[in-house]
């Protein structure tokens, strides 16, 4: 095939990919046997991202864009007129070995849509990335979307692979799902997703006995859910994605603001930008869950099932529970001096180190990182007996930390929209030179 076939292919394929945002390159370790190709460690690839959190260093692209389905939310269900095209296994397989040799790219991120079934689909995927490890020896990082529906000895082989597998649920409830997506359910998705599972504890339990057995996606399994285009709450979907890390055990969560791609279809709402801030206050919310000991049923409350749009859900919880506060950082322990607004993970641990020398004063704490512009309100320190007003009531307090700050976010939502917008992907903009 000629090189500006692969080219135009390239094009169109590269920035279907853009959609889907479940692509993540750490936490696996895979050394590289001699005379192979590239190699993988756990401190995670060597990448970068756009400000809409998109990875730029995998070479991240669809197999296909045809697709079977007709999911009223996606730019290519089968319904859409629109340049199609589909990767061989060959050809996928030559643009990563040379990407990667030409230092354009540090792993593979390979998602399709569904051609002819998901079998089909699913057996042509896991021919690229055999390939690539068998017969390429590639041992760079490949991150691979399973496909619902394939069968289980498909996603077993997949998983012998790729680092990471990802089962996208996309619709966060299933009444939903079947509104917008009638061909799929959530059966169809929970099924390889617990495959994925056991298989990885089967793996790490036989190389606690046999160091030489084969692992299995060793950077574990990710998923994705796409925000707004269904009406469900924040607290939907953060109890949700709370259950998917307990019953799951999945490393990430991905959150999609959804892009109205295709308007002219009524089941979906009438907005003319994706809800960006919505989208990062789950984000932030996930953080809390996975890194400062918050359970989901503490971030939102039945009678609070949104997040709110102008604080981060750390600050909202505290403004919702001011009577927990202010927190007295020589004196309480480590759950609760993570619940500080401004105050990360780090500067907890060393809140908890520093502490045992001495008292800590509102300069100690500066030294250590804290963002005191935030936490004065809070905290209470050795020379500061209570926290800096705080009779106030939480709607002034909230006027307060939020003065100054309504431009700056609208300004970066301006530019993440912007920057979507005129998203190119940079491996399809590539000269395919020997």
């Amino acid at each position: 095939m000629s090189k500006d076939r692969v080219q135009q292919k390239l094009t169109i394929l590269a920035d279907a990919a853009k959609y889907d945002v479940s692509c993540a390159s750490s936490g696996s370790n895979r050394p590289n046997a001699s005379k192979g190709i590239g190699s993988s460690v756990s401190c995670g690839i060597c990448h970068s991202f756009t400000e809409d959190g998109r990875c730029v260093s995998l070479f991240k692209i669809l197999m296909t864009n045809y697709c079977i389905y007709d999911c009223a939310y996606c730019i290519n269900r089968r319904s859409n007129d629109r340049p199609r095209a589909t990767f061989t296994v060959d050809e996928i397989v030559q643009l990563t070995i040379g990407f990667y040799r030409r230092n354009y790219i540090e792993g593979l991120f390979l998602s399709s849509g569904v051609i002819k079934s998901p079998d089909y689909t699913m057996e042509r995927m896991v021919q690229v990335v055999r390939k690539l490890r068998l017969e390429e020896k590639f041992n760079g990082y490949i991150h691979m979307k399973t496909i619902p529906g394939a069968s289980e000895e498909l996603v077993s082989q997949a998983g012998l692979f790729a680092d990471r597998l990802s089962v996208n649920i996309e619709i966060p409830t299933e009444p939903n799902l079947k509104k917008l997506a009638p061909e799929k359910n959530f059966p169809g998705i929970m099924t390889p997703m617990e495959q994925i599972r056991n298989s990885i504890l089967t793996s790490k339990e036989e190389r606690r006995k046999y160091r030489k057995a084969p692992t299995f996606a060793p950077a574990g399994q990710s998923t994705q859910l796409i925000v707004g285009a269904t009406p469900e709450t924040d607290r939907q979907i953060i109890l949700l994605s709370s259950k998917l890390y307990q019953t799951q055990k999945l490393k990430r969560v991905y959150y999609s603001g959804y892009l109205p791609v295709n308007d002219y279809d009524k089941r979906l709402p009438a907005i003319d930008k994706p809800p960006l801030v919505r989208e990062n206050r789950l984000y932030q919310s996930d953080w809390l869950m996975r890194f400062y000991r918050f359970r989901a049923e503490e971030i939102l409350s039945d009678d609070q099932p949104f997040l709110d749009l102008e604080v981060d859900p750390k600050l909202g919880y505290a403004l919702r529970n001011l009577h927990l506060y202010p927190i007295d950082v020589n004196t309480a322990d480590y759950e609760m001096i993570l619940r500080i607004p401004g105050v990360g993970v780090q500067s907890a641990q060393r809140i908890i180190q520093a502490r045992r020398h001495r008292k800590l004063t509102f300069y100690h704490l500066k030294k250590i990182g804290v963002v005191l512009k935030r936490a004065k309100y809070f905290i209470k320190t050795n020379e500061l007996p209570a926290a800096l007003r705080s009779d106030l009531p939480p709607e002034n307090l909230k006027r307060m930390l939020l003065a100054g700050s309504t431009s700056k976010r609208k300004k970066a939502q301006d530019t993440q929209l912007s920057l979507f917008a005129n998203y190119q992907p940079a491996l399809a903009t590539l000269q395919l030179q020997h």
